[in-house]
């Protein structure tokens, strides 16, 4: 549970290194609190869908900026500037080049973002 609440600690935070474990966390725990949110959403749209997906949607406006804050962060620990976030606009390629970046280990030692957070 640690690893997903960092992120929410840090959450404007778009300086220094995140490691693998913290950024794949934050996305499993935010793509199951969606699901748990969206899909009933669907499923009872006359009832109380509405409230699920009201709730879907103060959600994910809430995990925004913690989300774009780690994803720097996991760019900068692969030795990347975070301005290559912006990939994730480029159709089709930018998403798959963004994924690998995120798989990528992190860079050894210090970089110019700071130090390793695996020896910290």
């Amino acid at each position: 549970m640690e690893w997903y609440l960092l992120p929410w600690k840090r959450f404007a935070e778009f300086s220094g290194r995140s490691r693998r474990k913290e950024y794949w966390m934050f996305f499993l725990f935010n793509m199951v609190i969606g699901l748990v949110l969206y899909i009933p959403g669907l499923a009872l749209r006359e009832s109380i869908g509405p409230i699920f997906m009201g709730l879907y949607a103060i959600y994910s406006l809430a995990a925004l900026i913690p989300g774009l804050a780690v994803s720097v962060r996991r760019l900068h620990d692969t030795g990347k500037s975070g301005w290559f976030f912006l990939l994730v606009l480029i159709p089709f390629v930018g998403p798959i080049i963004l994924l690998v970046f995120f798989c990528m280990d992190s860079e050894a030692g210090q970089n110019a973002y700071g130090p390793n957070p695996k020896l910290a």
